[in-house]
């Protein structure tokens, strides 16, 4: 029933504006190019105007814990960014800018839905070794694939990437676990960003998705 009243008025809305008002990502960019997997992909916006939000996100009261709100900053330094600046990352990293990782922090399951095109999947129990997570020198392999050196024990991040992490949304944990990890191990801040509002965000709004 909510369904059917939200759709009447969205349409009762929308009818004298949808024939000519095109759905772009901002009133200056109507789509943008990167790369997924090494091949062009194109993000935009659904054009559907009455296109709802995607069943797996509509949930509002997931169980705490584990599905709790994350802070909207995780640490001095830790940049929380939004959707557009998420796209000028992955514009960078089409253009040739290979110290830059997109890194989709959810299992392999969830990624197998759809995923933010241009991310590679990282699962957060690869990278986090907290809450039975993963091995140290699993860890460890990360962060040399980041561009990080170990030295005598010790890590030289003057190298590494800049990593944007994401998951599911404000009440995913698992982006925020591998940020604290590798805040541990002596990662950069600066070089750490966090989309706190993950694939939630991302399809509220309507951008593209890639699957499999």
């Amino acid at each position: 029933m909510k369904r059917d009243i939200l759709v009447s008025f969205l349409m009762v809305f929308s009818s004298n504006v949808m024939a000519e008002n095109a759905v772009k990502i901002t009133s200056q960019m109507e789509k943008a190019d990167v790369l997924h997997k090494g091949k062009p992909f194109t993000i935009d916006r659904n054009q559907d105007q009455f296109n709802l939000m995607n069943p797996d996100f509509i949930l509002t009261s997931r169980p705490c814990p584990p599905f709790c709100i994350q802070p909207m900053n995780l640490g001095i330094g830790v940049e929380t960014v939004g959707e557009l600046e998420l796209i000028d990352f992955l514009k960078k990293i089409k253009d040739g800018d290979k110290s830059i990782l997109v890194i989709d922090s959810r299992t392999v399951d969830w990624v197998q839905k759809g995923t933010i095109p241009g991310s590679i999947n990282i699962p957060w129990d690869q990278l986090s070794t907290s809450v039975g997570g993963a091995d140290p020198m699993t860890v460890k392999e990360h962060l040399t694939n980041f561009g990080a050196q170990e030295l005598e024990g010790l890590w030289d991040f003057s190298q590494a990437k800049t990593l944007i992490l994401f998951c599911n949304g404000v009440w995913c944990g698992q982006s925020a676990l591998n940020i604290k990890t590798l805040l541990k191990y002596g990662y950069p801040p600066h070089k750490l960003k966090w989309y706190r509002g993950g694939m939630q965000a991302w399809e509220t709004v309507g951008l593209s998705i890639a699957t499999p």
